[in-house]
């Protein structure tokens, strides 16, 4: 269950409510004008609650749990215990964060930090920036000049909003973020202490020293990207850096100059892209990849946690290691060395 200190309850829907938004055919005998009070994972949920379950390392608990309705695929339907309404669906994990964004819509989505409405005191926005109505602007926060925000987006706490941004409308921006030299599309999340836009890291260097290349791109959020906190998107040197619609970002991430990622990209924790890469669309990579300069990633590629990318790699491949290869050349340097190192092993011991 959610603690209502931080996350307040909108909505108790019914089962019926809940097959609406989901698709789900409610199963014979299931009481649609059942109210679901909660959520709650399947080994703590309690009679009211909402659970799901898709992944077969949790069976034993689906056979026991306590939740009133449960999604489920069809291969585990048969599982769910008597008093518990299985929702059979193709996604459990989908259809369950549908349910759970319309009963917590806050928690989808920062909202102001001091629970305001318009541009609260202590606050500062430039008389030459333009907000539409319906903008919240938190205690802290500094918008400035020729900076352009659409109605319903929040800008929150010690947040800065450099000159001539634009933002679209209903995007959420976290306390600390650094906005600079950057357009920003519509139901953009950018997490708690995000910088955007700052300079590239451009160096023409030579044994008389490293002259600093000036770095005039942008960098173009578009619709419905999530970026994670402390993540840092460097604007462009003379081309932009581009972050395509629907991409999620983890925390932590580095994105160099003139990167171009397509649409929706996933990009886990500590990865680091250096600049000119491109990541054609619906790419992911792994926790802690390293991209090198100038490489292309094809459109729905993968790659391993902690790889390193340092050439193209084609569309819709699974790749990872370092250098990253295919999969399944991976595993078998990987496979092979550890042959070598049991059998070495077992002769120093021998000997």
């Amino acid at each position: 269950m959610s603690d209502p200190v931080f996350f307040v309850q909108a909505v108790r829907p019914t089962l019926a409510e809940v097959a609406s938004l989901t698709g789900v055919t409610l199963p014979a005998g299931a009481d649609p004008q059942m109210v679901l009070s909660g959520v709650s994972p399947l080994e703590s949920a309690a009679q009211g609650d909402l659970a799901y379950m898709d992944n077969p390392r949790y069976a034993a608990a689906l056979d026991v749990t306590q939740a009133s309705a449960c999604f489920v695929s069809k291969r585990f339907a048969a599982r769910v215990p008597a008093g518990c309404v299985a929702l059979v669906v193709a996604e459990p994990y989908r259809a369950f964060a549908k349910v759970l964004t319309a009963m917590y819509p806050a928690a989808a989505r920062p909202g102001s930090q001091f629970g305001a409405d318009g541009i609260s005191p202590g606050a500062y926005v430039h008389p030459q920036a333009r907000l539409e109505p319906g903008v919240v602007v938190d205690p802290g926060a500094s918008v400035g000049p020729g900076a352009e925000i659409g109605s319903g987006t929040v800008i929150s706490s010690n947040a800065v909003v450099g000159p001539g941004v634009r933002i679209g409308r209903n995007s959420s921006i976290g306390p600390g973020v650094v906005l600079q030299h950057a357009l920003v599309g519509n139901r953009v999340i950018l997490h708690a202490g995000a910088k955007i836009g700052q300079d590239g890291f451009g160096f023409a260097m030579s044994a008389q020293g490293h002259l600093k290349v000036p770095q005039i791109g942008r960098v173009i959020i578009q619709d419905d990207v999530e970026i994670g906190a402390n993540t840092t998107v460097d604007r462009g040197a003379s081309r932009d850096t581009v972050i395509g619609e629907g991409t999620k970002i983890d925390n932590l991430v580095q994105i160099g100059h003139n990167v171009v990622i397509g649409r929706h990209c996933v990009i886990v924790s500590q990865v680091g892209i250096a600049g000119s890469a491109t990541l054609e669309d619906f790419v992911v990579l792994g926790g802690q990849v390293g991209v090198v300069g100038h490489v292309r990633i094809g459109m729905g590629a993968q790659i391993a946690a902690t790889s390193n990318v340092a050439t193209d790699v084609p569309a819709g491949v699974k790749w990872g290691g370092s250098p990253a290869k295919p999969m399944r050349a991976w595993l078998r340097e990987v496979m092979t060395l550890k042959s070598l190192a049991a059998r070495r092993g077992g002769d120093a011991g021998e000997g």
